[in-house]
């Protein structure tokens, strides 16, 4: 490889790699580049077999980008990983709550995780539409209890918490809930995710809305 390569080369030569010995797969042309940027990111196949979207989840996750609706992630990491520019173009107002003073205050003397009120405040403005977890559970969780008893219905849900507790299990709640109330998702199944994951799907998502939008 040579040093001189500029990004967009090198990243080009990635994608191409990760064609190549992808191979044969059941992705959708509409959702291939959403799975192939996890990859990307990520440097794991696994992936290619793990991820789980809803038949309408590019559609819907570009229409919700187009509409300039609002997005709200469970961690800085997630938020800090998705393009400013790209979010600029649309006019999203992005935000995540969890270092919210209020939010930590609550939190402590509720004695619940300060993601599940990080969360809470994210929904509690009907402007935000886009969910993005790539670390907690809890707010997966909590996303989920408001679809089920509050009658919440997010224009999309990136689920990708990563970990040894409560993440697998998550997320096939949210495949289950998912399924039963109509709500667009992409997910994976096992305990692998992570930030740096879910912030490549919205990447990838804004890169389509960008091509859509003829930018």
């Amino acid at each position: 490889m040579s040093v001189h390569l500029r990004p967009e080369e090198i990243e080009a030569e990635s994608f191409r790699t990760i064609d190549r010995e992808a191979g044969p797969h059941q992705w959708s042309p509409a959702e291939w580049p959403v799975v192939r940027r996890v990859i990307h990111t990520s440097a794991d196949f696994d992936y290619l077999r793990s991820l789980r979207m809803s038949a309408d989840a590019i559609a819907a996750g570009v229409t919700a980008i187009l509409n300039g609706r609002g997005m709200v992630t469970d961690t800085t990491m997630a938020l800090a990983g998705i393009s400013k520019p790209r979010l600029a173009t649309f006019s999203i107002v992005s935000a995540c709550f969890i270092a919210d003073p209020q939010v930590a205050a609550e939190a402590a003397a509720q004695g619940i995780t300060r993601s599940i009120l990080a969360m809470r405040k994210g929904t509690a403005d009907p402007h935000n539409g886009i969910f993005v977890i790539g670390n907690a559970p809890t707010a997966l969780f909590e996303l989920l209890r408001q679809v089920r008893e509050e009658g919440l219905r997010p224009d999309l849900v990136v689920g990708l918490p990563v970990g040894f507790v409560g993440a697998e299990e998550s997320k096939e709640e949210l495949l289950a809930v998912a399924a039963e109330h109509g709500i667009p998702f992409i997910t994976n199944r096992g305990r692998k995710g992570g930030s740096n994951v879910a912030a490549a799907v919205m990447n990838a998502l804004l890169i389509l809305a960008l091509e859509q939008k003829g930018a």
